[in-house]
């Protein structure tokens, strides 16, 4: 099947088991082109299982099964290889929380099948934004894109976001398996890497509400990780490499 005109949707998943069922319907209504890929890392609450459950009736669902819990940057390294496998001409990132609500996916593939190499599901250009958040991850998270942007100069308003949409031929250019990074500081350094490249990164305004159900994977050490990787990337990277 030729699938240069379809989009893949790459969902990592550990432990949400009570979100993939009300996710699949919402993402699959957004646009007809539009697969699902999930990458489960062994969740202990039979996410896997779910989703082979309702793949038997919906051929646009998709599972790759991993051993165990290993970072959200190698589960998007694992999907993007995939991705470029069989065809797909647009590829994203996208929490399975909640968080990143599938209505905004009809305007984040307009910009990538009109002149944007990548798309940004932005919280903070005009008419983005956060709810339920307590004002402390406000300011960090803020402060983690003012810091982001200053060591990298890429001029994007929300380099740590997580949705995020790509053309193909971007993913085939920056040369993704080399990328080390997990959490805050993959978001970063894909963004940096396809901005190094030349690639025209466009934000859409989204409103990104908490999670409701489960579990955040964020952590200390994924933050101190997009700290230091800013840094690196600023001084050691090379188009290409």
């Amino acid at each position: 099947m030729n699938n240069a005109k379809r989009v893949l949707i790459i969902v990592p998943t550990y432990n949400e088991s009570m979100n993939v069922r009300e996710l699949v319907p919402l993402v699959l209504a957004a646009d007809k082109r539009i697969d699902i890929l999930f990458i489960d890392d062994n969740s202990p609450d039979k996410t896997a299982a779910i989703v082979r459950k309702m793949m038997k009736t919906d051929k646009r669902l998709h599972l790759l099964e991993r051993p165990g819990k290993m970072g959200l940057g190698t589960a998007y390294i694992a999907g993007f290889g995939w991705a470029l496998d069989n065809g797909y001409g647009y590829v994203f990132e996208m929490d399975a929380d909640l968080s990143h609500n599938p209505k905004y996916l009809p305007a984040m593939i307009a910009q990538l099948t009109g002149d944007a190499d990548v798309v940004v599901g932005s919280r903070y250009v005009k008419g983005g934004g956060v709810v339920n958040w307590p004002a402390k991850r406000k300011w960090l998270s803020r402060l983690a894109n003012i810091y982001a942007s200053i060591f990298t100069w890429v001029r994007v308003r929300d380099l740590t976001a997580g949705f995020v949409g790509y053309r193909a031929e971007v993913l085939a250019a920056i040369n993704f398996p080399t990328v080390r990074s997990n959490g805050y500081s993959f978001q970063i350094e894909m963004k940096f890497r396809c901005h190094r490249n030349g690639f025209r990164i466009r934000e859409v305004p989204i409103i990104f509400a908490d999670r409701e159900r489960g579990e955040s994977k964020i952590s200390r050490n994924i933050i101190i990780e997009a700290l230091h990787r800013c840094i690196t990337l600023r001084f050691r990277y090379r188009p290409g490499k």
